[in-house]
């Protein structure tokens, strides 16, 4: 018989960075039932593959699924490959485009192959709810669609909004809860999470068991993570996204670009660390004992090697350091290879125009911006600063090392 931790050291841990528990006393009973009995909560968490690559954003759900199986419970990653077909309509105030069953199927392998650098594959239940949706037949969708009222369906917030600006709600919209809803009934959730943006479709799940005789599931929900701007929710869309496929320099970097404040909140999101011990952390950066970054580039290093390597996250830490801290160039800085004639080459002098060099190199949008960045003493050429139009270069090809503030290319000059 499995051995499961005490009630209230599971509890800690699994309402780490949650939004809500309905109701928190019936997690609390159900896990003491488990524990008492030796039988494992069941977990589900539901993703629609309407893209191919996950960001960390989407891992918020993922990384509660884990923590759930760190516990010894059974989570089950579904996979909506019937209710892609629909479209998710949380949020929306326009229709949304179906996608092809070709479409979805091919999303679904790569999140399978993205989701395991997370969970354990050998202990998740990988499902698809077109097994059991696919066999209702439009008979079953009838009475799936009976046990619940258009009243009930327009007390969802988006229905409710676009009903009373009057923009169209499509029939097919509707039965997306009541279709969620009967995944719970088919998997006898004992708790289903989703974010917060999802509630109502959750409490349908709820609804649905009780309708088919079963004990109503638990809700979880988990905020929705702050991008990189730590205002709007990460989306791709909206360029503050950090995809979880992303090397680990650009990983690690984007990162150590966030705010000290939305740094915590990645910390609780986004790790496996115990409240508890993000809140000693907390602790020592107050009283000056931990430095901010050194918080951080804890938090990039963490992150990083889960999705790569601790080698590859130790890297990334390094090149970061000599390019950010020691002002160095990494070593696995861009290289921008050139031609002497396209710098405005003076034999005579060997010299090269600056302005083009960065511009070429993308360091500067234009010539006047350049021109700004070299009287502002921001440029570093092979390590030294330099403000001067013309460059000297003594032998050639040459390769020289550049830095505009924060940014290093590698110039081949020949």
């Amino acid at each position: 018989m499995p051995q499961f931790a005490p009630v209230e050291e599971q509890l800690e841990y699994l309402q780490k960075g949650t939004a809500e528990i309905i109701p928190l006393a019936e997690l609390r009973a159900r896990l003491e039932k488990s524990r008492a009995t030796g039988k494992p909560l069941r977990i589900k968490a539901g993703f629609d593959p309407t893209a191919p690559d996950l960001h960390l954003g989407h891992t918020v759900l993922i990384r509660k699924l884990k923590h759930f199986q760190d516990m010894g419970h059974t989570v089950i990653f579904l996979i909506g490959d019937f209710t892609g077909l629909i479209g998710d309509p949380t949020g929306r105030s326009v229709t949304r485009k179906p996608l092809s069953r070709e479409e979805l199927d091919k999303n679904a392998t790569t999140y399978k192959a993205q989701v395991f650098k997370i969970l354990d594959a050998e202990k998740t239940e990988v499902r698809y709810n077109s097994e059991w949706l696919d066999k209702l037949g439009f008979e079953g969708i009838i009475r799936l669609a009976a046990k619940y009222t258009v009243s009930q369906m327009l007390e969802r917030e988006d229905f409710h909004q676009r009903f009373n600006a009057e923009q169209p709600i499509s029939l097919h919209e509707l039965l997306y809860p009541l279709a969620q809803g009967y995944d719970s009934v088919a998997l006898e959730c004992d708790v289903e999470m989703g974010g917060t943006d999802q509630k109502f479709n959750l409490l349908v799940g709820r609804e649905m068991q009780r309708h088919y005789g079963q004990a109503s599931q638990i809700v979880l929900t988990m905020p929705i993570l702050e991008g990189l701007d730590g205002v709007q929710k990460m989306s791709k869309s909206l360029n503050n996204a950090i995809g979880i496929h992303e090397p680990p320099q650009e990983m690690y970097g984007k990162l150590m670009s966030i705010s000290d404040e939305l740094m915590w909140r990645y910390w609780m999101l986004l790790t496996d660390l115990r409240p508890s011990e993000i809140e000693r952390m907390q602790r020592d950066v107050a009283s000056g004992l931990l430095h901010p970054m050194e918080a951080k580039k804890r938090l990039a290093r963490t992150i990083t090697a889960g999705f790569h390597s601790e080698a590859a996250a130790l890297e990334a830490d390094e090149n970061w350091a000599k390019q950010f801290q020691r002002k160095e160039i990494p070593e696995n800085a861009e290289e921008v290879h050139l031609k002497k004639e396209m710098l405005g080459w003076i034999p005579q002098i060997q010299n090269v125009k600056v302005d083009k060099l960065m511009v070429l190199c993308g360091l500067a949008e234009s010539g006047a911006d350049a021109n700004r960045k070299l009287k502002s003493s921001a440029v570093a050429i092979a390590g030294a600063t330099h403000s001067a139009p013309w460059l000297c270069i003594e032998t050639l090809p040459a390769r020289l090392p550049i830095r505009v503030g924060k940014r290093a290319k590698i110039a081949v000059i020949e």
